[in-house]
């Protein structure tokens, strides 16, 4: 059975690595499944055919056969799952693994996407020169929990898991900030996933969607 994603055909990003399609993408390239990506726009995800499969109308989904799933924790545990290369054999460590990825997504990102939203969207706002310090700070707060804990590790634990792969995708919307850069072992961390092959490819491929150039191998 192939697997087939969706992506937009027009990324907000412009291909920056940002769109949470690369996440699968990465993942599916980490234990080494080949997949094919059906382009959407900004209107076909709020139509029936692709509501069926996202009911909140959003980027991406996933299907295989008969299944059909939708957010990018979900997609990848279950690719995680099915699959080796991105969960430990023993029992513990594969736990912790999967541990790392909820904190990625409940923990870690929810101010990142908070901090996102308040510089890009309002700026405008009369009170926003006074929040934003107040944003910034819960990001910082949880980085410099992050940062203790790697210490100075490659990975959260042990070997490279889809923790890592789930935590680098987060802390990849943090390049621009500047504050990423105050917690060198996170902007090294962040280097080391993103000079994975793997996650070269993904990024070479989601980028090829946005500038119309192939990929190269």
């Amino acid at each position: 059975m192939s697997i087939i994603i969706t992506a937009f055909e027009r990324s907000p990003d412009g291909g920056r690595g940002l769109a949470r399609d690369t996440r699968v993408r990465w993942a599916l390239e980490e234990v080494g499944q080949p997949y094919e990506v059906r382009l959407v726009s900004f209107r076909a995800i709020k139509e029936p055919a692709h509501l069926a499969l996202h009911p909140f109308g959003q980027i991406p989904t996933y299907e295989e056969g008969d299944l059909a799933l939708f957010e990018t924790g979900a997609i990848v545990f279950h690719i995680a799952q099915r699959h080796a290369g991105l969960l430990p054999v023993d029992a513990n460590a594969r736990a912790r693994a999967i541990t790392w990825m909820f904190a990625a997504v409940n923990t870690i990102e929810p101010p990142i996407l908070e901090l996102g939203t308040a510089r890009l969207l309002e700026g405008d706002k009369p009170w926003h020169n006074e929040r934003l310090p107040l944003v910034e700070d819960r990001v910082r707060s949880r980085l410099k929990q992050l940062s203790a804990r790697l210490d100075d590790a490659d990975w959260l634990d042990g070997a490279f898991s889809a923790g890592d792969l789930m935590m680098v995708s987060v802390l990849l919307r943090l390049r621009l900030s500047g504050i990423l850069d105050e917690y060198p072992n996170l902007a090294a961390y962040l280097a080391r996933g993103e000079a994975r092959p793997a996650y070269k490819r993904a990024f070479a491929a989601q980028l090829a969607v946005n500038t119309g150039k192939p990929p190269t191998r």
